[in-house]
């Protein structure tokens, strides 16, 4: 078994509420450049990206650019809708405080972004300064460079790591670093997790205390007080 020393979470999808907030935004606006997608379409072949790599699709699919202030409206108008609607994914709150091992945030969104849905649900708290970002490093997910980087910051081995991610494209990246994998698909359909190459797939955030505990040495001290090491 492995000794897990240290768990990554994805942000969106994971920790928050937020994909169907965010893409349902997105696919407005790319309806509006004429582009006939769903919600759905937007899970298929958005989520998990960064958004240079969102604005190469669209340019692929569309044959053109978006506008130059594509991006720039794209944030303000799902900044608007998470800080109303966001809320943190069931569980979530209980599991980070019971996991008596490190963890912290590796997201292909911006600090901004990161920082806004975790404020918004009351989760900040819990990660400190442990938020890092696609902007940190050189490539995007499915590129292992944002886990690589969290596991170097915490100073941890990426084989001692275990990365929590709920897309093909997330699970790829954790693959990539070395580490082991949970896929959680609440949002996604397990067998793409599964295909990607997570090493389990879970679908309630509660049960994420037991999967860590039956991968590695004991991650849950059930005789400690349930809160949150910082």
């Amino acid at each position: 078994m492995r000794d897990l020393r240290l768990v990554i979470f994805d942000c969106d999808g994971v920790l928050v509420d937020s994909e169907r907030i965010s893409n349902g935004v997105f696919c407005s606006m790319l309806n509006d450049l004429g582009l006939s997608l769903t919600v759905e379409d937007m899970f298929r072949h958005f989520v998990g990206l960064s958004m240079p790599q969102c604005v190469e699709l669209i340019t692929e699919v569309l044959g053109r650019p978006p506008s130059q202030d594509f991006v720039a409206t794209l944030r303000e108008r799902t900044e608007v809708a998470l800080r109303a609607e966001v809320s943190a994914m069931p569980g979530v709150t209980e599991v980070l405080n019971i996991i008596q091992v490190p963890f912290c945030v590796a997201s292909s969104g911006n600090h901004e972004k990161i920082r806004l849905t975790l404020g918004a649900t009351g989760l900040l708290e819990k990660f400190g300064n442990r938020i890092y970002s696609v902007v940190d490093v050189e490539k995007p997910k499915p590129a292992p460079d944002i886990f690589l980087y969290a596991a170097r910051q915490m100073t941890v081995d990426p084989a001692d790591c275990v990365v929590i991610e709920d897309t093909p494209t997330g699970v790829r990246a954790g693959v990539a670093a070395g580490m082991y994998v949970l896929g959680f698909c609440a949002n996604t359909p397990d067998y793409r997790l599964k295909e990607a190459g997570a090493d389990a797939v879970f679908a309630d955030m509660r049960l994420l205390p037991a999967l860590l505990q039956s991968a590695s040495q004991p991650l849950i001290a059930a005789d400690e007080p349930q809160t949150a090491r910082r």
